[in-house]
Parts: C-alpha cells; structure tokens; sequence
C-alpha cells in the first residue's frame, strides 16, 4: 500500500475532474464543469465564511439584535436600574411605616413597657492640684 506523504495528498487534490449535468429524457448535456478537489473545497470554505460574515453583519447592523437574550439599549438598562433602586426605596418606607404603626397600636392598647436604664453611672470629679 502506498503511503500518504504531503506531496501525494496535494497531487490528489490538484487532480482534474468533470462534472457534466444531462438531461434524463434526452442525454442532452446541459452544463460541464471541470474542478478539482481543491478548488471545491476552496469554494465550499468561501461560502460558509460569506454566509457567517452575513449573519453576523445582519445581526450586528440591524434592529434584530435587540432580540438577543441580554442585550438591550443603554436607556432601557438606565430606566431598569431606576426602577429597582426606586423599589428598593419603596420597600424600605413601607417597612418603616408598618414600624410606626406598630408602635402606635402598642402605645394605644396600653401593653408598653418601659425598660429604663439601671446602670448607674459613677462621676468622679478630679481635681487639679497647683504644681
């Protein structure tokens, strides 16, 4: 069996063949065409580089980006942030109201009890002596 070397392989590929399209009916020849493994693997990568480079400018120019998972414009993102800081403000309020509220119901039932401060407190005067 004969081995696979670099200057085989590209024989291979730079080998000429022929496509040749006929009519079923009549064997008329329609087209022919005269490629080679190479020059259909050339055309192959080239069109599948266009197509992604499409895509990519379609996706990339165009309004269908906005409808990418994450993506979004730089307003909606600011009015997004406003919303959840002033959620944050509203929910800290209604805490701080239902506080107060509770305290008044207390306050009203007559349920309070004081706690006073029972730490006494030692003062000590110093005096200044004259040096």
């Amino acid at each position: 069996m004969e081995k696979i070397t670099a200057k085989i392989t590209f024989k291979r590929l730079r080998n000429k063949y022929r496509l040749i399209i006929l009519n079923d009916d009549t064997y008329e020849e329609i087209i022919q065409f005269k490629l080679s493994r190479l020059s259909v693997y050339i055309a192959l990568s080239s069109i599948s580089v266009l197509l992604v480079g499409l895509t990519i400018a379609l996706i990339s120019f165009t309004p269908l980006k906005y409808y990418i998972p994450g993506y979004g414009t730089r307003q909606s993102k600011a009015d997004l942030q406003m919303l959840k800081i002033r959620t944050d403000s509203l929910e800290q309020a209604i805490k701080y109201k239902d506080t107060y509220l509770e305290n008044i119901k207390t306050v009203l039932s007559g349920n309070t009890v004081l706690q006073r401060d029972t730490i006494p407190i030692n003062v000590e005067s110093k005096e200044t002596s004259p040096d």
